[in-house]
């Protein structure tokens, strides 16, 4: 029942997004007056539908996407010749063609959140702290260029006082590449460099630092020494043997250097302390031979939440969906240097996976995750790959710099190259999505 529930939500949301994208084809081809034969809902055989003027608008078997055929659209295809067809028109709308289905994608974007923003807008409380340093990974990137706990970042490869979503975006772009940093210690400014490795796990970069922050119990495993210690979902923990629990990671680093000897352990329930002995166990519960406590823990994120004007909403949706632009860019960039791996890279099935989890917290969730592909989607069609609708815009880029149309045997065998290409990146992210999913069980 969860599967079907998180592959509807899988449909309405690529099926949103596929469909937006040929409308904006769709659209553009109509007001040059480019004949389009069907426009689809769905792929595969015709079901039903309807015909006004000279388009077939049907709904297919296969109800994921769409599509829109339009008249000459292939070089060497019947009607390649006619006046209505797309190849007959000027380059220059050709390309305002090719360009308009990921503009659509990149304006859903933005609407999404803009409209995502005037009903529901949420800032972290503490944002106006700064970055904060609660945990340095012993021998990490960070600890490396001399940052310790308790520093704050107040300049960040030139951004002056970076909140932690800068930070971790910036982080993860610059596997491999040196990061200038300023951080306030004690009243004084200390200038340092940080060089993120990269993560063989997800393949980014990590600098391994975390924020200073409240860290609340979100799972316990029942007949584990936390749950008979009387530790509850909900607890805050506050210390462990007398080191102050400030990040995730403190309590395991204690934890594992115990050696199985008690861990005196001091939490709030309802604003009261409480102090236990915990005594961890060794276990191979989780992949991996270490001691535990059986407690499940992140950081407690405490939002502000407010409703935007439509005018602060829009500015807001723009800054943030250029700077997922700018984090999509970078990793590209990564991958291209080989700083970067793509197993990040998310395909169908973690696309369902993430759909569902949305939709469970709620419409807020599934609208930032909706416009987040959205964008991902606009960006990708517009790489200069042939099949795609960037790579169709860099052939008409380049006839129109030569003054004349590439050959048709270029043109086939760029589109052969490029589809190759294509399969060879769904077979990868499909090999990706089964590795996670097989990873978490």
């Amino acid at each position: 029942m969860a599967f079907l529930q998180s592959f509807f939500w899988f449909l309405v949301l690529i099926g949103t997004m596929i469909l937006i994208h040929e409308l904006g084809h769709f659209w553009a081809a109509r007001f040059f007056k480019v004949r389009v034969d069907v426009f689809s809902i769905g792929f595969g055989p015709r079901l039903f539908g309807f015909r006004r003027g000279d388009t077939d608008y049907r709904f297919s078997a296969i109800l994921f996407g769409g599509y829109v055929k339009m008249a000459g659209e292939q070089v060497g295809e019947e009607h390649a010749d006619d006046p209505d067809g797309l190849l007959s028109k000027p380059r220059w709308q050709q390309l305002i063609v090719a360009f308009a289905g990921p503009f659509m994608n990149i304006l859903l974007a933005i609407g999404l959140l803009t409209g995502l923003y005037m009903v529901k807008y949420q800032k972290l409380a503490d944002e106006d702290k700064g970055a904060v340093i609660g945990y340095v990974i012993p021998g990490s990137a960070a600890d490396k260029g001399g940052i310790k706990a308790g520093d704050k970042i107040i300049r960040l490869e030139g951004q002056a006082d970076p909140n932690w979503e800068d930070i971790n975006m910036k982080e993860v772009a610059s596997s491999e590449l040196p990061m200038d940093v300023s951080v306030l210690r004690n009243g004084k400014t200390i200038e340092t460099r940080v060089t993120p490795t990269r993560d063989e796990k997800n393949g980014v970069g990590t600098a391994g630092w975390a924020p200073k922050s409240e860290i609340e119990v979100v799972a316990i495993s029942p007949g584990m020494p936390a749950d008979k210690a009387g530790i509850r979902i909900g607890d805050l923990l506050i210390s462990a043997n007398g080191q102050p629990v400030e990040s995730r990671h403190t309590l395991q680093a204690i934890i594992r250097g115990t050696g199985g000897k008690p861990v005196d352990i001091v939490y709030k329930r309802a604003k009261v302390p409480h102090d236990v002995t915990v005594r961890p166990e060794y276990s191979t519960s989780e992949g991996e031979a270490r001691w535990m406590i059986g407690v499940g823990y992140e950081e407690k994120l405490n939002f502000i939440t407010s409703k935007l004007s439509f005018p602060a909403a829009l500015v807001e949706s723009l800054r943030e969906n250029g700077k997922g632009a700018t984090m999509i860019l970078d990793f590209l960039k990564g991958l291209l240097q080989r700083r970067m791996s793509a197993k990040s890279l998310a395909g169908p099935i973690e696309i369902e996976h993430l759909s569902g989890m949305a939709a469970k917290q709620g419409p807020a969730s599934f609208i930032d995750l909706m416009s987040v592909v959205s964008l991902n989607l606009a960006i990708f069609n517009l790489l200069p790959i042939p099949i795609l609708d960037g790579g169709r815009i860099m052939l008409l880029l380049i006839e129109i710099l030569m003054g004349r149309e590439l050959s048709r045997n270029v043109q086939e065998t760029m589109l052969k190259i490029g589809f190759v290409f294509l399969m060879m990146v769904v077979v990868f992210v499909l090999y990706n999505d089964i590795t996670n999913h097989l990873l978490r069980g």
